[in-house]
């Protein structure tokens, strides 16, 4: 289950070009480009681990604001106290997690459909704006997902997502605490570089 929904939170907010426009227009056009693309390479994605990893990193990661995702993850105080040695060692090692996530997920595609909620607000006067959508399956219930974008520059990028009302940084953050209190920031950061090396 965990898989199938971040696959489903990868093929929404991938896309070749993020200039300010609607949010809601652009997580759509991204979601049918992406499906056509996983549909042409349905029959290879689960038995050639590098063509997902070749997706996640050439479309999916430039959209999203890893920096901030990874400031969130960590915790603000922890982030803050970090040297800049720490925060770039963090930042590489949670995307890496984040691609072999989503890479796995992505290789779950069976043909689910995305319905979107029209947006509650004006985007063209907003930092920050919430998409909310359901995921249509023929398996089980629908998933609620809400994405969190905000404006960078002449962009909107990802920064968070919840699914079914959890929030995916909350989730990793709630997972890094006992670490960061046991071993600090260093002791987190070989953590994740040993678990990434066991699932390279």
């Amino acid at each position: 289950m965990k898989k199938f929904i971040l696959f489903m939170i990868g093929l929404l907010v991938c896309t070749a070009v993020w200039a300010i426009s609607s949010p809601l227009d652009l997580l759509q056009t991204t979601s049918n480009q992406l499906i056509a693309t996983l549909q042409q390479n349905q029959a290879t994605l689960k038995t050639k681990p590098q063509l997902v990893y070749g997706i996640v990193n050439q479309i999916l990661l430039p959209h999203v604001d890893l920096v901030s995702m990874s400031e969130r993850a960590l915790g603000r105080n922890a982030w803050m106290q970090a040297s800049p040695a720490q925060r770039q060692a963090f930042t590489q090692q949670f995307t890496t997690l984040l691609i072999r996530t989503y890479s796995s997920a992505l290789a779950q595609y069976t043909d689910e459909k995305i319905k979107f909620d029209p947006l509650r607000s004006n985007f063209n006067a907003a930092s920050r704006v919430q998409v909310n959508s359901k995921i249509i399956r023929d398996s089980g219930p629908a998933i609620n997902v809400s994405y969190r974008l905000m404006r960078v520059g002449e962009q909107w990028k990802l920064y968070d997502f919840s699914v079914d009302g959890i929030s995916l940084v909350e989730s990793f953050r709630s997972q890094f605490v006992q670490e960061l209190q046991q071993a600090g920031i260093d002791g987190l950061i070989n953590k994740l570089a040993q678990h990434n090396a066991q699932n390279n």
